[in-house]
């Protein structure tokens, strides 16, 4: 049985499960970087949605909760990061390489405060 712990997995592992789910559907041809694209922005729109209305402390209250708000919290990213994987996996992309990057690049763009 697969661990669905982040201290156990790895990202290439989820990646692979990830295209087995695709493929045993036959999906792969409708995904490919502008499709992929547009998920990302869509599934990103549902979860704003979730917050519409809603001060971010009562969110961060029933977020932190085993609450249908957390429940649809987790669906919406979980679409978002399965999303963003597939279209790393698709342009070969290395995920802890582009992370590691953006974080250089950002660190001196905005400086730590000391």
């Amino acid at each position: 049985m697969k661990s669905n712990n982040d201290n156990e997995r790895t990202i290439q592992s989820i990646q692979k499960d990830i295209s087995d789910f695709v493929s045993k559907r036959d999906w792969k041809k409708h995904h490919n970087p502008v499709n992929l694209s547009e998920a990302i922005i869509v599934e990103a729109g549902e979860l704003l949605q979730l917050f519409l209305f809603t001060t971010h402390k009562v969110i961060e209250k029933e977020a932190k909760t085993k609450s249908h708000l957390r429940e649809r919290i987790e669906e919406e990213l979980a679409d978002i990061l399965i999303y963003s994987l597939e279209l790393t996996d698709h342009l070969d992309m290395d995920v802890s390489d582009i992370i590691t990057k953006k974080l250089e690049k950002s660190s001196k763009k905005h400086p730590a405060i000391t």
